[in-house]
């Protein structure tokens, strides 16, 4: 969740730290810092809350660095110790010869801060991660070798971790060490970089290798070396980035978020590209290593995501069951791996997420793994863990995602959930042919639809300034846009923080009608044409009786959905089973527009992260 950028090399090392953090903010952090390498000094600049704060802090400071030739960042989102100057990165062993930033959590930080504290080391923070800068420092003491001080050091941690160290009496010189959080190195000409993430460093290098667990890499400016965790030499492939930098501009847009919910229509032409060219053809998904004797060994399917991939999961659902006939199970990552599951080499295990870095599903992904289930990663990250761990995969191909709330990732990961559907079916000979066509066909014109919504926001916005100042908020919905309630109410929660809730239509008299008066505004989401259409109206019926302010979802032209509801948000026509590929859309800019009258931070809402990647 926090973000580290390291370089090494002749250029504005300030700079160059400075660039990498700030395309790293998308990640959430509290506060920022970096140390610098500078004419046989280490020094360090740490402020909290925004990176502003942290260059506000450099410019006062500009008198005393005088030329740094390497240097490592860190943006911090606090787990060990709350937010403070003390508790930022970097830190320090007690005589800050040495400095370490750390990504993950270290689960015996205690016991070996216990240790260390016995040996003579003074601790200044409440952190998990200066555990580390005094251990490393101590066996340096006995090593004189940085690299051999990391590597001893990291044998003794438990947890994930993700660090890089420099030492002052070894210039220029960065070790950095993974487990269970990423880490890659970038490789320059005269430079090289190392990074928790590319957008870190993508300004600079295209090229970059990807460390894997209980590896270290070494950097200075001319050399890269890679190894396990005895030290023996690892061979790594360098690998090309398959970004540009233009994708972490706003290109005129107020905010990445808005940006990103208008490149929807183009993600959609991206996934589907290559994969749907003719609605004759069977869909072609070739890293999908599934053919029908492999179908036939299946007994089920198990999905597993967290946050706005597990509602996608739930969509994917409902799709696969519905085309294919194969039932499936959808459970939250962090729930999954605490439980014994009945998971076997009879199970397709689907891992769903926007980083491919998400802690909580790679450690489901691995428990799946290690009971021979063929393992399916649809992740918009293809140069992931998760990816790596991957028997077949399913890119979503969305771009960089850099505003925290997931909103083009999410239809990204519906249109491959489309795709896989039918591509079951296709296989398995379970839907008409006709029907296939019908929904193919659909779906090429999706793209269209969806800029239509986007080309005319004019009522969205009203709505959203008629209702920013509701403090509760209920989304209402049945079957296949069950999960778009789900993540309608968690996009307004996540940037607005309005207190938003979805439910199945049919449970609000179970217990949710009793919250209901003039000041809980009910959104329902109903599509004509489908079997839950009469049953979301009805349940509708029974919020405006108990004074509700209604909201109305719809492509419906009847005239009666105006009488009945207060603001009524139409969407062109649109069948109920693809439909959740666009009712997301007005949801994502419904919660925009609330956030943004309330003055909120959109693309970096509090106590938020884009990539969750500790447990």
């Amino acid at each position: 969740m926090c973000g580290i950028v390291g370089y090494v090399g002749n250029g504005d090392v300030v700079s160059v730290l400075f660039r990498g953090l700030t395309n790293l903010e998308y990640r959430g952090y509290d506060s920022a810092g970096m140390a610098l390498q500078d004419q046989g000094e280490i020094k360090i600049y740490k402020t909290l809350g925004k990176l502003i704060n942290l260059k506000n802090e450099l410019e006062q400071k500009k008198p005393e660095i005088k030329h740094p030739t390497s240097g490592i960042g860190h943006i911090r989102w606090a787990t060990h110790g709350s937010p403070s100057l003390v508790n930022a990165h970097p830190h320090t062993c007690s005589c800050g010869r040495l400095v370490v930033v750390h990504n993950g959590i270290i689960e015996n930080y205690k016991e070996l801060r216990a240790e260390l504290i016995s040996k003579g080391c003074n601790f200044r923070s409440q952190t998990d991660t200066e555990t580390i800068a005094h251990l490393v420092a101590d066996e340096y003491a006995k090593a004189k070798d940085l690299e051999m001080a990391v590597r001893n050091s990291v044998k003794k941690l438990q947890g994930a971790y993700a660090i890089c160290v420099m030492h002052k009496d070894v210039p220029d010189l960065i070790v950095g060490a993974r487990k269970h959080a990423p880490m890659l190195v970038g490789v320059g000409d005269g430079e090289n970089f190392i990074a928790s993430d590319t957008p870190a460093i993508i300004e600079y290098t295209k090229r970059t290798i990807y460390l894997e667990d209980n590896e270290i890499a070494v950097i200075t400016k001319d050399s890269v070396k890679v190894t396990d965790i005895e030290g023996n030499i690892v061979t790594k492939k360098i690998e090309m980035l398959p970004w540009e930098p233009v994708a972490l501009s706003k290109l005129g847009y107020k905010h990445f978020m808005l940006k990103e919910i208008h490149e929807q229509p183009d993600v959609i032409r991206n996934v589907l590209n290559g994969k749907l060219y003719d609605i004759d053809a069977p869909i072609a998904l070739n890293e999908v290593k599934l053919d029908r004797d492999g179908l036939k060994k299946l007994n089920k399917i198990q999905i597993i995501a967290c946050g706005t991939s597990l509602h996608a999961a739930l969509v994917g659902k409902y799709l696969i069951e519905d085309f294919a006939g194969i039932s499936v199970d959808v459970e939250a990552s962090s729930e999954y791996i605490y439980r014994k599951t009945t998971t076997d080499s009879s199970t397709l295990v689907i891992g769903v997420s926007q980083s491919g870095e998400t802690a909580d599903t790679i450690t489901a992904i691995k428990q799946a793994r290690a009971k021979n289930s063929h393992v399916l990663i649809i992740t918009n990250r293809p140069d992931s863990n998760m990816a790596r761990l991957a028997d077949s995969l399913i890119p979503v191909n969305a771009g960089i995602e850099v505003s925290v709330a997931a909103t083009k990732s999410y239809t990204a990961q519906l249109i491959s959930f489309y795709l896989l559907a039918i591509h079951l079916a296709e296989i398995k000979g379970s839907l008409d042919n006709s029907y296939l066509k019908n929904i193919k066909h659909e779906l090429i014109q999706l793209p269209t639809k969806i800029e239509e919504v986007l080309s005319n926001t004019s009522e969205i916005q009203e709505c959203a300034r008629k209702f920013s100042s509701y403090k509760n908020f209920i989304y209402i919905a049945r079957g296949v846009n069950l999960a778009t309630a789900y993540e309608g109410a968690l996009k307004l929660k996540e940037i607005s923080y309005i207190n938003a809730t979805g439910y199945a239509a049919g449970e609000l008299k179970h217990g949710p009608i009793a919250m209901l008066d003039e000041t809980m505004p009910v959104l329902s989401i109903l599509i004509p044409g489908g079997i839950t259409y009469e049953k979301v109206l009805s349940n509708s019926e029974e919020a405006k009786a108990r004074n509700a302010k209604l909201i109305a979802l719809t492509s419906s032209t009847d005239i009666n959905i105006d009488a009945l509801f207060d603001i009524v948000l139409r969407i062109p026509q649109v069948s109920e089973i693809l439909s959740p590929a666009i009712t997301c859309v007005p949801l994502q800019l419904l919660a925009y527009y609330i956030a943004e009258f309330l003055g909120k931070d959109v693309d970096q809402p509090r106590n938020l992260a884009k990539s969750v990647t500790v447990e």
